[in-house]
């Protein structure tokens, strides 16, 4: 039997607050490392230079922990919890790789471009994109499953009519995100509450105030980007046609995606339920392509069939249709296609463990609270903190719940109402998480509708609006609640003022 050395126990330290240049070095790293791999690699930095980028950075944080009494053990744990939180993001993601490559199999994205075709013009397709996924992110309260399963739809109908990608991709997001801001049934909405305090109606109420003005000017922004001119849609009809058998079934599997998401199902098992339901639809309705794509004319047919549906919520589809665009816009999917977001989003989270765990943050934004007198520029600060923590902790649900905690105390002892938190929290960390390629959220984006975080980020109006408008609300003194002195905050109607 091998003989095993026992450790020693790591030594107790006592921990230190971190200083301010503690806090900053590892921000500057990350900067200048990121900076610099997107000059070097370009549109490939998120395959591979930006995760050593984001790891390294870590490794400087957690040196900085331990210099300051932290233990390695309490450093490794924190890591550990960190990467868990995104273990039910990366499992969509995977549902998501699957989805794709078997709605491509079936015929589903290939019917969501017919009929698109049909009844959208390039003239007003961005607007009418943005105001889709609105009405459906706001039906089901995930941004997600919008981008995950409209989004890919609207994407290929973009590509059709030689439209931008970029561009369609920001009108997806933006519609897709203030649905979920906005809806009832958001997580993101329901976790802003929980931690600032505050009820959920009303701040679904207080919401729309800042995000309809948004949402109207992103519409009319991305109404001006609309390409003029007559689109002919025949050429690309006729060859859907002779290559697909395009039917109204084809649509079963989103009519489940968007059943299941109502009925409040986990996303991962919407999502992947929606993979199978497409597999299942690629037998049915496509059964030779399903069992060509299996490339396997030694088995019998049904195995064949299995084959090539296992194939493509494995490894995704790959048209050789013979035209061109169409086979541009069917060649992706499988779980596989999406490891290289999976491999951003440990890496990110667990620098954002790090920092987090290291009080790094809390070092940066403890002096600003205390600065800003005004309610418009600590409103500011609120908004300056969410867009940070984004960014450093590359987490959603981290830059909710992270200032949502630290500024309740300010918010209370200013006597201004939770639900002003609440919502200026939604407005900011919640939308401007798609913007950041290494956090969670850009980086599902990217990889669910096909662009870099960085081409469609400009172009995400009611992302970049969002903010913006709830700073002004606050400067300006609209929408500004407190509560009395006999009123439990968040409870009965606020003072105005």
């Amino acid at each position: 039997m091998a003989n095993h050395v026992s450790m020693p126990a790591e030594e107790k330290r006592e921990a230190r607050r971190p200083t301010l240049l503690d806090a900053l070095i590892p921000m500057i790293a990350l900067i200048a490392l990121l900076a610099l791999s997107y000059l070097l690699f370009g549109k490939d930095a998120s395959a591979g230079p930006n995760q050593v980028a984001l790891l390294f950075s870590g490794i400087i944080a957690a040196g900085i922990a331990y210099k300051n009494g932290m233990p390695w053990d309490g450093v490794r744990q924190a890591v550990v919890d960190g990467i868990a939180t995104g273990l039910a993001a990366i499992m969509i993601l995977l549902a998501v790789g699957a989805l794709i490559g078997t709605w491509a199999l079936s015929g589903t994205i290939v019917a969501m471009v017919y009929y698109g075709l049909q009844i959208l013009s390039p003239h007003y397709f961005y607007a009418t994109t943005t105001l889709i996924c609105a009405l459906v992110g706001f039906s089901i309260g995930s941004s997600w499953t919008v981008a995950g399963t409209i989004g890919i739809g609207l994407m290929g109908v973009a590509a059709s009519m030689n439209l931008s990608p970029e561009i369609t991709a920001g009108a997806v997001i933006s519609g897709a995100y203030f649905g979920d801001k906005a809806s009832p049934l958001s997580d993101t909405a329901n976790l802003a509450t929980a931690v600032t305090g505050s009820g959920i109606y009303e701040h679904i109420r207080e919401s729309l105030f800042t995000s309809v003005p948004a949402l109207l000017v992103a519409i009319l922004l991305f109404g001006m980007l609309g390409a003029p001119g007559d689109f002919d849609a025949t050429a690309m009809m006729s060859g859907i046609e002779s290559h697909f058998t395009v039917s109204l079934w084809a649509f079963t599997p989103l009519l489940l995606v968007l059943g299941l998401s109502i009925a409040r199902f986990p996303p991962f098992i919407t999502i992947f339920f929606g993979a199978l339901a497409g597999g299942l639809l690629a037998v049915v309705l496509e059964p030779a392509r399903a069992a060509a794509f299996a490339a396997a004319p030694e088995l019998p047919v049904a195995v064949a069939m299995l084959k090539g549906v296992w194939m493509a919520l494995a490894n995704g589809y790959v048209a050789h249709s013979g035209n061109e665009s169409l086979d541009v816009i069917l060649t992706r999917g499988g779980m596989s296609s999406m490891m290289n977001t999976v491999w951003l989003i440990i890496t990110a989270l667990s620098f954002g463990a790090t920092v987090e765990h290291a009080g790094l943050l809390n070092r940066l934004i403890d002096p600003l609270i205390h600065r800003m007198r005004s309610i418009g520029g600590l409103v500011a600060t609120v908004v300056a903190t969410c867009i940070g923590a984004n960014i450093v902790t590359s987490d959603q649900y981290i830059s909710i719940a992270l200032p949502g905690r630290l500024f309740k105390a300010e918010f209370a002892k200013r006597s201004l109402a939770p639900v002003l938190l609440s919502r200026v929290v939604g407005d900011s960390a919640t939308v401007t998480s798609p913007l950041i390629p290494w956090n969670s959220c850009g980086a599902y984006m990217a990889a669910a509708l096909g662009v870099s975080a960085t081409g469609f980020a400009m172009y995400c109006f009611f992302n970049i609006l969002n903010p913006l408008v709830t700073i002004l609300f606050a400067v300006s003194g609209l929408r500004v609640w407190r509560t009395t002195i006999d009123t439990p905050p968040g409870n009965a109607p606020p003072l105005q003022g």
